[in-house]
């Protein structure tokens, strides 16, 4: 059963991946300002990807795929495909996407007192508000990141609002 949720939303995530590059590619201008930066998301909720490191990479001058490192407990990897589009000013955009994520959780056996690492598997999906500073290298970020835990522990947090800080390469 669970192999059988994995492979579909796999599969999901990558028909819709593919549609979504195919269908909003570009020839004018960008409207990120940047190709890829890297910097610190900070959250407000007990998201499984909560605080973490992130990298954002765009594909074309719509499409970006955002990889996360949350640390701590627990310990997540997550990935999500972001589609931009531009807002009346120089630089601002919102954003929407989705993707899967990865985490450990540790546990304690109240009985043994044994700690044990339980796997997670979901998708989370985000909507958000993306602005580059048009003379300095610095992106920032606020978005809704809900996430969908259907593996070891079935669970969804709506409540995961998060602020980004990153520093921008490239053009």
């Amino acid at each position: 059963m669970k192999k059988t949720i994995f492979l579909s939303l796999l599969s999901l995530l990558c028909l819709v991946t593919v549609t979504t590059v195919q269908a909003q590619e570009t020839t004018g201008p960008g409207t990120s300002g940047y190709k890829t930066s890297l910097g610190v998301r900070l959250s407000s909720a007990n998201a499984m990807v909560n605080n973490a490191v992130s990298i954002k990479h765009f594909i074309n001058d719509k499409v970006a795929i955002e990889g996360l490192f949350s640390f701590g407990d627990p310990l997540a990897i997550g990935a999500m495909v972001e589609l931009h589009k531009p807002l009346a000013s120089e630089g601002l955009s919102w954003f929407y996407g989705g993707g899967a994520y990865i985490g450990f959780v540790k546990k304690v056996n109240t009985n043994t007192l044994k700690t044990t690492t339980d796997p997670n598997f979901g998708g989370m999906g985000v909507v958000g508000l993306d602005y580059k500073f048009p003379n300095i290298p610095l992106n920032l970020s606020l978005d809704w990141k809900p996430e969908l835990n259907i593996v070891s522990d079935i669970n969804f947090e709506p409540a995961a609002i998060g602020f980004t800080a990153r520093f921008t390469f490239g053009k």
